[in-house]
């Protein structure tokens, strides 16, 4: 159909990606066919059942040349990417979004560069960089930093392969970068950005939360999630430990114990 001229759209459960991958590969991206995968279930579902749990997505389609990934945060965003996604005719497109009913809408503050500014905050201490559904709680996360006197900015890329070239710019003015991702770490998008930064010579401290490599018994979503420690509480409390380690790892020693430590080398 793509090499008639024609835009298919193919919907599939994310975890059945994996059974699909080597058409995903060898059938549409080397041969330059635009095709749509539209995955419903991405991310822990909860209690399908371990098999069904859409994990795996983000780290199988990062290694796919010319592909491009979408991860909505909410419905206003799904129809979005799927209309950009039929502009492209020359490489594939996923569109990743979780089991359950659609969430009300998250409006951007901004849009930078394709980049949406969910929450910004008072000081440019940690950049939380939100990945699809994560976006409610990373919210919640950063008002809940803010009353501990950490200042977090929440953005949404919205597509997350490629990552946008501006995201190196953008967390060059803080002191960290938080990834929170529904998908497995190891692989996923706080590695694809680790990888950006290190291309670029950034040094930028990037920290990483996200779902470990490992399979994930069923359960109710909520409860995975929590067992998980990926709750706006957890990140919240990660973020500000974090803040705290980067804070006194930048003050610098009183001139009298920088003296001693000399004399004593």
């Amino acid at each position: 159909m793509a090499f008639a001229g024609l835009h298919p759209v193919v919907a599939i459960y994310s975890s059945f990606l994996n059974r699909a991958f080597d058409q995903l590969l060898l059938d549409v991206a080397l041969h330059k066919a635009g095709v749509t995968f539209v995955l419903d279930r991405a991310g822990i579902t909860g209690d399908d059942g371990p098999s069904h749990h859409g994990i795996w997505d983000m780290a199988l389609t990062g290694i796919v040349p010319t592909l491009s990934l979408a991860a909505p945060r909410d419905g206003a965003r799904l129809k979005e990417v799927l209309r950009e996604s039929l502009d492209i005719s020359d490489a594939p497109t996923v569109i990743r979004f979780p089991k359950g009913a659609v969430t009300a809408d998250i409006p951007a503050f901004e849009r930078r560069d394709g980049i949406d500014v969910l929450y910004r905050g008072e000081s440019a201490d940690v950049l939380l960089i939100s990945v699809g559904a994560m976006a409610p709680m990373a919210v919640e996360a950063a008002s809940q930093a803010y009353r501990e006197g950490v200042g977090v900015t929440v953005i949404d890329p919205r597509w997350v392969k490629p990552l946008p070239q501006s995201l190196i710019t953008m967390a060059d003015r803080y002191k960290s970068v938080v990834v929170v991702e529904d998908g497995i770490a190891h692989g996923g998008i706080a590695s694809a950005l680790s990888e950006m930064f290190r291309g670029a010579g950034l040094d930028t401290p990037i920290h990483s939360i996200g779902v470990p490599l490992t399979f994930i018994e069923h359960s109710k979503r909520a409860e995975i999630l929590s067992d998980l420690g990926i709750t706006s509480q957890n990140i919240a409390r990660e973020i500000v430990e974090w803040s705290s380690s980067t804070l006194k790892a930048e003050m610098p020693l009183p001139q009298d114990e920088n003296e001693n430590r000399r004399q004593n080398r």
